[in-house]
């Protein structure tokens, strides 16, 4: 039975700096080469924080940009909540006028 093995963070960060994607330094690291490439991927999408020195700026772009939409997705969840607040309210306001203007028996005559 294999044994998992689990990794530091800083390990990993060595390791993808090491390798950049190559079989032979996942050998040299006695670590299985999918596993590196894992890390490698994760940190092509910014997942694994290597340091900015070593991301590409196609790294960093994709960052900042995954980042940008995340705020943006925050903010709509918001209005969107806003909204659907409003409209509640609105519906109840509704609701009251019409059943005030029933019973005083009024009509649009």
């Amino acid at each position: 039975m294999r044994k998992t093995r689990s990794y530091d963070k800083e390990y990993k960060v060595q390791a993808v700096k090491l390798a950049k994607g190559t079989k032979s330094a996942a050998e040299k690291l006695g670590i299985p080469v999918n596993t590196l490439s894992g890390w490698v991927h994760k940190a092509k999408n910014g997942r694994l924080d290597i340091g900015k020195g070593e991301q590409t700026p196609e790294t960093l772009t994709l960052v900042a940009e995954c980042e940008e939409l995340r705020k943006q997705l925050k903010a709509r969840d918001k209005e969107i909540k806003r909204l659907n607040e409003l409209n509640e309210f609105l519906e109840e306001v509704s609701a009251f006028f019409a059943a005030s203007r029933w019973k005083s028996g009024k009509t649009d005559d």
